[in-house]
């Protein structure tokens, strides 16, 4: 909520008016979002809505962390790969903001600087082919067959072998995944035209 401050109109009668004060948090997080000059709306949708694709499967993996059946370093491992995936799906957005044309200040040596586009893109692609090749290729392949990503039966307490609402909340969860690296692709594409 914006502060009420109390100033005079130009008939000398107080008036109440309110100011954007913005904190760190809410500067930050705008720095870390606004788009580039010539970025297309859809492109932002598209870079905005890549975190969205690994969140649910994150949140779902979280859940897991609450299971009596597994050790602290099970646990500490799903709530560090929940994160990191998260913090690796946010840098597409970096393709779009700032921060992807130039080093953000607070970067020693590298501050102010002009980032590189061809290591930027030869880096997305790499991810992007990835991605596509894991979670939209390999995953579904799998699926179908029934095996998992090493050509294993899937085991009998495999989530989706689960049935009910286990195995609907895990392909509700992990279906968003198959858009990351396609997504990815897309964004890669735009940064590179638009930064060549």
């Amino acid at each position: 909520m914006q502060p009420l401050h109390h100033t005079e109109s130009r008939d000398g009668r107080p008036s109440t008016s309110t100011t954007a004060r913005p904190g760190r948090l809410r500067t930050a997080w705008h720095a870390a979002h606004e788009p580039v000059p010539g970025v297309s709306r859809r492109v932002q949708l598209i870079a905005y809505a890549v975190p969205f694709t690994v969140l649910p499967a994150g949140l779902w993996r979280l859940a897991a962390v609450f299971d009596n059946n597994i050790g602290i370093g099970e646990r500490c491992y799903i709530v560090f790969l929940s994160a990191f995936s998260e913090a690796v799906a946010f840098t597409a957005v970096g393709l779009i903001a700032g921060w992807g044309e130039v080093f953000p200040r607070r970067i020693p040596i590298l501050g102010g600087r002009r980032v590189p586009p061809k290591p930027v893109t030869i880096v997305a692609a790499l991810g992007a082919t990835f991605l596509t090749l894991l979670w939209t290729v390999l995953t579904l392949a799998t699926e179908i067959m029934g095996t998992t990503i090493r050509g294993d039966d899937l085991p009998d307490d495999f989530p989706s072998r689960a049935g009910g609402w286990e195995a609907a909340s895990f392909y509700i969860c992990y279906a968003p995944l198959i858009l990351w690296g396609p997504l990815l692709a897309i964004l890669t594409i735009a940064y590179h035209n638009r930064r060549k």
